[in-house]
């Protein structure tokens, strides 16, 4: 057995950061921006009214100062013209001031008589004036490698970046292996279970911003097997589910080894997840999954996470760990790293007693990972542990 870091670091050899694509800015949210992409423009491009009021010239402004009105300026309504001495425009929010002003006296602060306004004792000494540029100026990045929010997706459409350079959605192929499993919707005979893992994944290759492909169950035998390789022969990476163990039924190693595959590693000292197996086959890389329920999401979160990752451009990071106080008394653990369900609350992390592999809903109920050594010794309630966010 290799250690969870040896492991991930056999995974990363295996892919690489795939290639860019040009993308409508619809569709650019969630994708990861592949190169630096530059602002065609000032934001503002002109120099803009912050407040409703009226522009003048900022010197010329004093308690009872008199100014006569001879304009209006509207956001998208530029005054043209030239702003005298003691004249003034008047100015809604969003509009370019007009030249010959760079003060707004915002109309609380003004008394109007006609096409008269005179300054109160107010301080007016704010110009409520957005300099032009002030936001960014043409030539302004976006750096990548960035995954893009809607916050980065409104400045693109502002930078008037139309079409977005991004990684290409990496494509990933899920196999469920066994005799046992029905899909959901499906009556299960008396000997089955529902096919679980495969949707779990997949819903967490779609949040990571991949392209998750569900392929028929496979069963245990050569041909059925080797025809659900055939079937992810396209994909960028291939997660098997089941397995890949070294009981009889057991044959996905053993039929991907035909298919030609070079196997970078087998067995992880962690639990959950100890018999999973990595390589490459043809153009793909591949990742055998454990088939117990928690033990495929565990490793999902552990391995096929930061995978997808690297092939999205975003390097090579485990899972990121933060460390918070234990709610109770843990006892010692054993010779594997072990990633244990729990719950991160106000009293801090609790774990779960309940750590069987094959129960989905103790998973359901956590909200993260805490992280064991191998041969962490007991610890107390208070004392630090390192967890995973689920």
């Amino acid at each position: 057995m290799i250690t969870v870091a040896a492991a991930l670091a056999h995974l990363f050899a295996l892919v690489s950061p795939l290639e860019a694509e040009d993308v409508a800015l619809t569709k650019a949210h969630g994708r990861v921006l592949a190169k630096d992409v530059h602002a065609t423009r000032n934001q503002p491009p002109f120099a803009a009214s912050a407040m409703d009021g009226y522009a003048v010239k900022g010197t010329e402004i004093g308690t009872g100062q008199s100014f006569d009105i001879i304009g209006e300026a509207a956001a998208g309504h530029r005054w043209d013209g030239t702003v005298g001495s003691g004249q003034a425009v008047r100015i809604f929010t969003g509009a370019p001031l007009p030249d010959g002003t760079d003060h707004v006296l915002i109309q609380e602060n003004v008394a109007r008589a006609g096409d008269t306004i005179t300054v109160d004792d107010s301080a007016n000494d704010k110009s409520h004036v957005r300099p032009a540029g002030a936001d960014f100026k043409t030539g302004d990045a976006i750096k990548a490698p960035r995954r893009l929010t809607p916050s980065d997706v409104a400045l693109l459409a502002s930078m008037n970046i139309a079409h977005v350079p991004v990684v290409r959605r990496p494509i990933i192929a899920i196999i469920a292996t066994g005799d046992e499993l029905v899909q959901p919707g499906e009556t299960p005979g008396n000997d089955q279970i529902i096919a679980s893992n495969s949707y779990g994944l997949a819903a967490l290759i779609e949040e990571l911003g991949a392209q998750a492909r569900l392929l028929p169950i496979a069963r245990d035998n050569h041909a059925s097997l080797d025809l659900a390789f055939d079937l992810a022969a396209d994909a960028d990476l291939i997660i098997t589910i089941g397995g890949a163990s070294v009981g009889d039924h057991d044959l996905v190693g053993h039929v991907a080894q035909a298919k030609g595959m070079q196997r970078a590693f087998y067995k992880v000292a962690m639990r959950p997840g100890k018999p999973l197996m990595a390589g490459r086959i043809g153009d793909a890389a591949m990742i055998g999954l454990p088939g117990n329920p928690v033990s495929a999401m565990v490793c999902g979160h552990i391995f096929v996470a930061p995978v997808i990752r690297k092939m999205l451009g975003l390097g090579t990071h485990p899972a990121a760990r933060e460390t918070h106080k234990l709610a109770k008394d843990i006892r010692a653990n054993g010779p594997r790293e072990h990633y244990m369900r729990a719950h991160l609350g106000a009293d801090g992390v609790t774990i779960f007693d309940r750590q069987d592999s094959a129960l989905l809903t103790v998973l359901a109920n956590a909200n993260c990972l805490a992280v064991r050594p191998i041969d962490d010794p007991a610890r107390q309630a208070g004392a630090d542990i390192e967890i995973i966010r689920l």
